[in-house]
């Protein structure tokens, strides 16, 4: 059984041509993609409703990650000598899922 999963492209899209048309243009390069990543799905959120989405919004507990984007987070946090809650931060995260995701997939 195939995983469906969201067409974010058309959602996007219809989004900006609808509510967003003057934040288009920003978001052009991404939606140009043939396909998004989860990051740039979150990038693309940040972009049209803001860098506080994630206090806006309860859907937190909802979002899900796949291997590849949470080694680019663990990559990321490496990279810029980041700890668990600065990383955390940046990402919309919590420090405790970081934990998890470090013993899980590092050790």
């Amino acid at each position: 059984m195939k995983c469906s999963k969201p067409d974010y492209k058309k959602i996007f899209n219809d989004l900006l041509a609808l509510k967003f048309p003057d934040k288009k243009e920003q978001c052009l390069p991404l939606l140009n993609k043939k396909e998004l990543s989860r990051l740039e799905v979150i990038h693309l959120n940040k972009i049209i409703f803001g860098e506080n989405i994630s206090e806006n919004l309860n859907g937190r507990n909802h979002r899900s990650y796949d291997q590849s984007t949470i080694f680019k987070i663990l990559d990321y946090q490496k990279k810029q000598k980041l700890n668990n809650i600065q990383t955390a931060k940046y990402f919309g995260l919590s420090r405790n899922t970081l934990a998890r995701w470090k013993k899980i997939f590092l050790d």
